[in-house]
């Protein structure tokens, strides 16, 4: 890629944001729709589950094909074609006839949206070479993750009470066009030095383990007990074989070397807590606010707001530390405050008082706020920048396998506690375990950060990148292919 000048480099990354905005957009807007899905299309609380799911464990499972893909035949041409697919599965999504119609519309727009995000952040991370510049790039594409969560539920809300949920779709149609054109005009293209070679046994095991684990947890409380171990078996079988195939391979889908750094394997589990608490929160958050307090979609995102301003207020803040003085605080920060947040309602039952449940929501918003720039900085800065593209995908995997699993768990253990019962009846008890869950997921980030973050880490991160880089390495990693 030519040095741009920084004005040219700005723009880049706003069109890139822009993917981000539109994508993220969707995620929110659809949680404040998900009463109004549940009436208009009579779906059970796993359909719900699974108008979340099928988007991010499609997302989940593709992202690192996208990425490889883009470092191999083009960023700028992966990114656009993404762009269209999205667009195209948004409008399939808003003339969805049924639930079945809109889950599988949904994975379309999955497919697009696989090749966005880590595209973008691969692109991104080749534009902006300074490692200072590079973090303050990555503080503000985090703020743009604030600014989806700030305008989604009042967006949502609005659509949905007046135009009705179908409308929550049509936003990214005008915006994917835009995003589009500019990209054909002023993005330059740029792919890695070194193509990679395709590893289609890697990709089906992957989608092998997700899809499979996915379904199992999903359906747990109501499927026979030998299909939910069946499908755990298929599960393990996946995990066993990529554990296996992959280091075997010169070009491996995932290389599994990346995760003798410290710091990338920590980012690469904090981002799967942080995002399975932020699914489960969202999930939780919208049955309670409109099923059992009675609110509509717009009154309920107005609920959400402190939660939301408070990513959008943090996520630069975050970036700018970690630019200045590292990923540890900001990490120490979010797990912190996740962790209270989550404690907040598992132990006193936050959401019955107004009060405690707009703190709640302030403490998570600011925990969210400060997690994702160290996440996203750490899995890409101690790589080397021919391989961009696959550490930002591991990244973006990290974060859609943990909101697929959130929801995915969290719907689990909500189900299982209300069983027969109303969600009015005993919705608080039953959420009581998924907030522990929560909690957990927070305490996590906070671990995470105060271990991973060190002086040790940080050799291992450079030992890492030094054998990705040699040439005895790549050898070797042949003669075994």
């Amino acid at each position: 890629m030519p040095e741009l000048s920084r004005r040219h480099r700005l723009l880049v990354l706003a069109i890139c944001c822009t993917s981000l905005l539109i994508v993220s957009l969707d995620n929110t807007v659809l949680n404040v729709a998900l009463p109004s899905m549940q009436r208009d299309l009579d779906a059970s609380l796993a359909g719900l589950q699974w108008t979340i799911d099928a988007y991010t464990l499609v997302l989940a499972a593709l992202l690192m094909l996208a990425g490889s893909t883009a470092d191999r035949i083009g960023r700028k041409r992966v990114f656009m074609a993404g762009l269209v697919l999205f667009a195209v599965g948004s409008l399939l999504c808003s003339l969805a006839p049924n639930l079945e119609s809109l889950v599988a519309f949904r994975m379309v727009q999955a497919v697009g949206g696989s090749m966005l995000n880590p595209v973008a952040m691969s692109i991104i991370t080749n534009t902006f070479t300074d490692p200072r510049e590079r973090a303050r790039a990555i503080g503000i594409w985090g703020a743009v993750v604030g600014i989806s969560m700030a305008a989604g539920p009042i967006i949502g809300g609005l659509l949905v009470e007046s135009v009705g949920w179908r409308s929550i779709f049509w936003i990214n149609l005008p915006v994917g066009l835009a995003a589009l054109l500019l990209t054909w005009r002023y993005v330059p293209e740029s792919r890695a030095p070194k193509a990679r070679r395709p590893d289609p046994i890697g990709q089906l095991l992957v989608i092998a383990l997700l899809g499979s684990l996915t379904y199992a947890i999903i359906e747990a409380p109501t499927a026979p007990v030998a299909e939910t171990l069946a499908l755990a078996g298929v599960a393990l079988a996946a995990l066993l074989g990529l554990l296996r195939y992959e280091p075997r391979r010169a070009e491996p889908l995932i290389d599994l070397r990346f995760f003798r750094s410290a710091p990338f394997s920590g980012a690469t589990v904090t981002a799967v807590s942080a995002f399975a608490a932020l699914g489960g929160f969202l999930f939780l958050s919208t049955l309670y606010l409109q099923n059992v307090r009675g609110l509509d979609a717009l009154h309920a995102g107005l609920w959400m707001l402190p939660m939301a301003l408070l990513c959008f207020v943090c996520a630069p803040i975050a970036g700018r530390l970690v630019g200045g003085r590292g990923p540890r605080l900001p990490l120490l920060i979010a797990g912190v405050a996740m962790t209270a947040s989550g404690v907040l309602f598992a132990a006193f039952e936050a959401e019955t008082e107004n009060v405690t449940l707009v703190i709640g929501y302030v403490l998570f918003g600011l925990g969210f706020g400060f997690v994702n720039a160290p996440i996203t900085n750490t899995a890409v800065s101690g790589m080397p920048r021919a391989q961009a593209g696959v550490a930002a995908a591991v990244a973006s995997t990290s974060r859609q396998i943990g909101q697929t699993l959130g929801v995915a768990v969290i719907g689990a253990v909500l189900a299982a506690g209300i069983g027969s019962s109303s969600y009015a009846d005993s919705f608080v008890a039953a959420a009581r375990p998924a907030w522990w869950i929560v909690a957990a997921c927070g305490f996590a980030v906070l671990v995470l950060g105060a271990l991973t973050t060190g002086a040790w880490a940080r050799e291992t991160a450079a030992r890492t990148a030094k054998r990705l880089e040699s040439p005895e390495v790549r050898d070797a990693a042949s003669l075994r292919s």
